[in-house]
């Protein structure tokens, strides 16, 4: 019987159940969000594989192609000289279309089942990425099926990043949330390592299968997150987490409105009972303006902007600057792209880290921005000087450019999906993500494009835009940066807590 028991073995075991839940949970987004991103990546490593230099390749006995045809072996309709902006152009349909998916998807995340709305995105997205793939096994050669597909694919995989961190934010606090979630977003470059990896078995070959497989993956993946993903902790009797820091006896003061009855999904007939004197209302969805006047949410939605747009360049076109740069095949360049993302796993936990213990996110970001300006400089200059230089440079820039955008994209979407100013209205987490997320993914579709229309004058030419758009991230996080300086400085004389932005 309960009461036999003393209430520190209790304690114990609700605190080991909640912890066995939220971990499992942290886990399962991780692995939801890891395919997302591995599905996105194949097209980066291919790209050297669908424009190639046949004159290195051994045309077969019965080709019908003139012998001054160098291009005998690439993939039409990438066998033109204007191969690189059709390749961009193919980026951009996802991009562009992932961006203005984004702004509606936030909304559509906080009404409907986080479940349902994941596990359709998935499928659908294992389906459009096998669809890629599929043109080569059934000889397409129209620019437009690639194009549709991509579109396509950008607006479901719209589906992922709000639901995740609206689901992990409705599962942990702010405590150590830098930390936590700098490890979990490591789920990028996971995806990014396991999608370049992936798509190298097989891009010398029959390339269609670097798609395939990755959809078949995540489309699997939807499935086990249709089965097993949890919304809510009260769902399954778990404790909510405590978002500002408040102390625990607050949880549950009556006259508190952000900790009303009618804030926490009720889950049984006593807690029915208490709230019969009056219906209980769900709290009412934030508007997009709404959304807007958060503070600090515009700022970082634009910074974001920026920071993406230098991160998504080298997602997208890394494996084809490494192989026309240092000459490595498909192969190598794609599996040296990996490095960029190793550094970015390594960035997003040290950001998290870091912003934890000295409560500043804006700094932070603005400090690993001001450090990837030469870094990329110097990658540009001397990074292919060898392959030492080449690893050491690579992992450098990754962590410093990585770093920022996951910081933003997760411990600071849910802080101010979080903010105060909500009054525990936890609605706002999910159309808060998906705006701060969107703005990012117009810099995402840009950075690729403007790299693919550069290019041809010259890969410094395209660093040099990289640069220009990473002091102009940091240029946009002043005004928080001088805030935070002085709520540090308030602190220090006071000694009394950090004060919220």
């Amino acid at each position: 019987m309960r009461s036999s028991l003393a209430p520190g073995v209790w304690f114990f075991r609700a605190f080991s159940r909640d912890s066995w839940f939220r971990g499992s949970i942290l886990l399962l987004t991780f692995l939801i969000y890891t395919c997302y991103h591995m599905s996105r990546k194949p097209i980066s490593v291919v790209k050297s594989r669908l424009h190639q230099n046949c004159s290195e390749q051994i045309k077969p006995i019965n080709d019908t192609h003139s012998l001054n045809d160098t291009t005998w072996c690439s993939w039409a309709p990438f066998d033109k000289d204007n191969y690189k902006e059709l390749l961009a152009g193919v980026d951009n349909a996802f991009l562009v279309a992932y961006a203005i998916g984004m702004f509606i998807s936030g909304v559509f995340g906080e009404r409907l089942p986080l479940r349902y709305y994941l596990s359709a995105g998935m499928l659908l997205s294992g389906l459009f990425t096998s669809l890629f793939g599929l043109g080569y096994f059934w000889n397409i050669h129209e620019l437009w099926y690639f194009v549709v597909i991509q579109v396509c694919n950008g607006l479901v995989q719209t589906t992922g990043w709000p639901s995740v961190v609206t689901c992990v934010g409705n599962w942990f606090g702010k405590g150590k949330r830098g930390f936590i979630m700098g490890i979990w977003n490591s789920h990028t470059s996971v995806g990014n390592i396991l999608g370049s990896l992936i798509a190298g078995i097989w891009v010398n070959g029959q390339w269609g299968l670097s798609f395939v497989v990755p959809g078949i993956i995540t489309a699997i993946m939807g499935v086990i997150t249709f089965l097993f993903l949890i919304e809510h902790p009260e769902d399954v009797d778990c404790s909510p987490p405590q978002h500002h820091g408040e102390p625990a006896e607050n949880q549950d003061n009556p006259e508190d409105p952000g900790n009303s009855p009618c804030s926490i999904r009720d889950s049984g007939l006593e807690t029915v009972a208490k709230t019969s004197k009056g219906p209980c209302e769900e709290p009412a969805a934030i508007d997009f303006f709404g959304a807007l006047r958060i503070p600090g949410v515009v700022e970082f939605s634009l910074c974001l902007l920026f920071a993406k747009l230098v991160s998504y360049t080298f997602l997208y076109w890394l494996p084809l600057y490494i192989s026309n740069v240092a000459h490595f095949s498909a192969k190598e360049a794609g599996d040296l792209s990996t490095l960029f993302d190793v550094g970015g796993i390594i960035g997003g936990i040290m950001a998290g880290l870091i912003s934890d213990y000295t409560n500043g996110r804006a700094t932070t970001c603005c400090v690993m921005l001001i450090l990837a300006a030469p870094m990329m400089f110097l990658y540009n200059y001397i990074g292919q000087d060898g392959i030492t230089s080449s690893i050491v440079m690579l992992i450098i820039c990754g962590g410093l450019v990585n770093g920022p955008y996951a910081l933003i994209t997760t411990a600071v979407s849910a802080d101010l999906g979080t903010h105060k100013s909500l009054k525990g209205n936890a609605k706002a987490l999910s159309t808060v993500t998906a705006i701060i997320d969107g703005t990012g993914s117009i810099g995402a579709a840009l950075g690729p494009l403007l790299a693919g229309l550069i290019s041809p004058t010259g890969w410094n030419n395209v660093f040099y835009m990289l640069i220009s758009a990473d002091v102009l991230a940091c240029l946009l996080l002043c005004r928080l940066v001088y805030k935070e300086i002085l709520a540090w400085k308030v602190s220090l004389s006071r000694g009394s807590g950090y004060k919220e932005i």
